[in-house]
């Protein structure tokens, strides 16, 4: 119960889904505080009054908004002196077949699962490297790795967040940081982004799952608390699947 003792985390897009869980499975790890960024203040009230104490934290902000990303950073650094964990796995979906897929459709995409990823990172390592230490896990998508109809732009951003994990795991271990970059690469779990699915649809996609089932929100939890905690020290730069053996 302890595996994150003492640590300063923060999960973006943390107020539903893989997001909660990631928060609550922290909290009872452990952690000292753990800060849940999301666009649904409600949501993340709820997320707050459903646990006594004051570990988990709601902070209304927009992985889109720089300025307030340097605001929030600044914040934890005057309260804590640092931030740990980093996990970023807000992101959204606005599937279309390629000849009917807008520009608005795909910068909405790459701005938030893409460029939100690196507005994160890119204040929260520079307070890591200060530091010299942090763990940062980012959550990609089997689409990533192999694609899938109608998703574009969402393949797209997902690859793009595993290709800014490797080239992150090389740049920040410079100089002797101690600070590790991983991602993970979830198959079809269930969350209020896959409850869309058709039916027709999702006994197809069951149908390539080695496991015969969706994924829960807290096994992905559990590779990301892997991940964050001291047990994965050696690991960096690696692409974690979590998908049931899915063959699409």
């Amino acid at each position: 119960m302890d595996r994150l003792k003492d640590k300063v985390c923060v999960v973006t897009g943390g107020a539903r889904g893989i997001g909660k869980s990631i928060v609550e499975k922290f909290s009872k790890e452990g952690a000292k505080v753990v800060f849940a960024l999301d666009m649904n203040e409600e949501l993340l009230h709820q997320l707050e009054q459903g646990h006594n104490g004051n570990v988990i934290r709601g902070y209304l902000l927009d992985v889109t908004n720089r300025e307030g990303i340097q605001k929030f950073v600044e914040e934890v650094k005057e309260e804590f002196g640092r931030i740990d964990v980093l996990v970023n796995n807000a992101g959204i979906t606005r599937d279309a077949l390629l000849q009917k897929m807008t520009e608005d459709d795909w910068d909405k995409v790459i701005n938030i699962n893409l460029k939100g990823v690196f507005n994160m990172t890119q204040f929260v390592s520079t307070l890591m490297l200060e530091n010299g230490k942090g763990s940062i896990i980012n959550i990609s998508s089997i689409v990533a790795e192999r694609g899938n109809v109608g998703q574009t732009n969402y393949a797209a951003s997902k690859g793009g967040v595993i290709s800014m994990t490797y080239t992150w795991a090389k740049e920040l271990a410079r100089k002797g940081a101690n600070i590790r970059v991983n991602a993970i690469a979830p198959g079809f779990i269930k969350t209020p982004m896959t409850e869309a699915i058709p039916e027709k649809v999702m006994q197809n996609i069951l149908s390539q799952i080695t496991l015969k089932r969706m994924g829960e929100p807290e096994e992905v939890a559990n590779a990301v608390l892997f991940l964050a905690s001291d047990e994965s020290s050696y690991i960096t730069g690696h692409v974690l699947d979590v998908n049931g053996g899915t063959i699409l």
